[in-house]
């Protein structure tokens, strides 16, 4: 066994080497600490500049709603605001600020059922047209040195929704203004949009187009395909029974469904109040499976043949001579155009001791492609 003590050289080298392992280490550490401190510093600065409001937004904009609310909705008086908003004594109040508009925008798309699903447009003026095609091509394939056709003229048809002024008209009691607690601008465009979206979800389905939109149910409807029907015109297919569905319910919505062309199927749904979804609720197909498919992950709607079905309860009831169910694209078939600024005109005289709040919006709709809806219609 080897007994010999290492040379007083080697036990210094060796503990050298530790030290300087350790001072290594530190400054590993050291480094390692400062990194990290940094990201963090980086860290609290992103989350600094995220909670920052943009310029042009709420800080920047909160005067103009602190004057409207506190000053024109609770007590009143225009002298906080007017010079913000302006006055529009022609349209009958005043237009509210951008946070309170986009309160009851959000609002209507939650509780408006086609509205959640059609094409909106923003519109600075009462009025709105849109051109959309309807036959001829403008383009065609050539090689890269041949000469280049003429290619057929488009044809064009002009839509122009017909508009109507919608109205909503809450009212609130000076005490509950007065209460400093009581959150009324959530109030107001809840209450707005309540009211709104009532009128709508019946202008948009069978709406006469005087004064107000024009609903999809009352365009004209023929058992035509989409090539042999006039622009504007919605095909519809009789369900086999005039009191209801036939002995094959599956075969005829299945028929509805594909009588949509594929791009349309692309982002369908079916629109059917609550009666009507509550009897294709219980319909099977032939071997017994049912045709309904609840959402299995929340926040998923129900399918109706792999299809979302949205409830709109002023879709009529099944009954001879009615269109029950519609299936189609809405984003491509039915345009609802509106102006973007709500108008409201405090009131406190009309109903003592409640104080009214008169709001207006110009809001039209129209079937835009006669293509992208189809109908489903009780009848032999």
């Amino acid at each position: 066994m080897d007994t010999t003590t290492p040379a007083p050289t080697d036990t210094a080298e060796a503990s050298f080497d530790i030290v300087a392992r350790q001072d290594k280490t530190e400054a590993d550490v050291a480094a390692l600490r400062s990194d990290v401190d940094e990201v963090k510093a980086r860290v609290d600065k992103i989350g600094r500049v995220a909670a920052r409001p943009a310029i042009g937004t709420a800080d920047e904009s909160a005067p103009e709603v602190k004057g409207f609310v506190d000053g024109y909705l609770r007590r009143g008086s225009t002298a906080e605001f007017k010079s913000i908003t302006g006055t529009v004594p022609a349209d009958g109040g005043y237009a509210v600020p951008r946070q309170i508009d986009a309160l009851i925008a959000r609002a209507l798309v939650e509780i408006s059922p086609i509205r959640a699903i059609a094409q909106v447009v923003q519109t600075g003026s009462a009025g709105y047209r849109k051109l959309v095609t309807t036959g001829g091509t403008a383009s065609g394939w050539v090689s890269e040195t041949a000469a280049r056709p003429e290619t057929d003229t488009p044809e064009f048809a002009e839509i122009a929704p017909p508009t109507g002024e919608l109205y909503a008209n809450p009212a609130a009691s000076q005490a509950m203004l007065d209460d400093a607690g009581f959150d009324l601008e959530n109030w107001l465009a809840s209450e707005i949009a309540m009211e709104f979206a009532r009128a709508e979800g019946a202008a948009f389905i069978g709406g006469s187009g005087i004064d107000q939109p024009e609903g999809f149910l009352n365009a004209p409807a023929t058992m035509a395909e989409d090539a042999a029907r006039p622009f504007g015109t919605l095909q519809y297919l009789a369900s086999g029974d005039a009191g209801g569905f036939d002995a094959n319910p599956d075969a005829k919505l299945i028929d509805l469904i594909h009588t949509l062309k594929a791009g349309h199927r692309q982002g369908a749904s079916f629109v059917m109040n609550s009666a009507t979804l509550a009897e294709v609720r219980k319909l099977k197909s032939a071997d017994g499976a049912f045709l309904w498919q609840p959402g299995l992950v929340e926040g998923q709607p129900d399918r109706l043949l792999g299809y979302p079905v949205v409830e709109a309860e002023d879709m009529p009831d099944i009954a001879a001579g009615t269109f029950p169910i519609a299936f189609g694209n809405f984003r491509h078939g039915y345009l609802i155009a509106e102006r973007s600024a709500t108008q409201v005109l405090r009131d406190p005289f009309t109903n003592k001791p409640f104080v009214h709040f008169y709001a207006t919006k110009r809001v039209g709709g129209q079937v835009l492609d006669s293509n992208a809806i189809k109908l489903l219609k009780i009848e032999l």
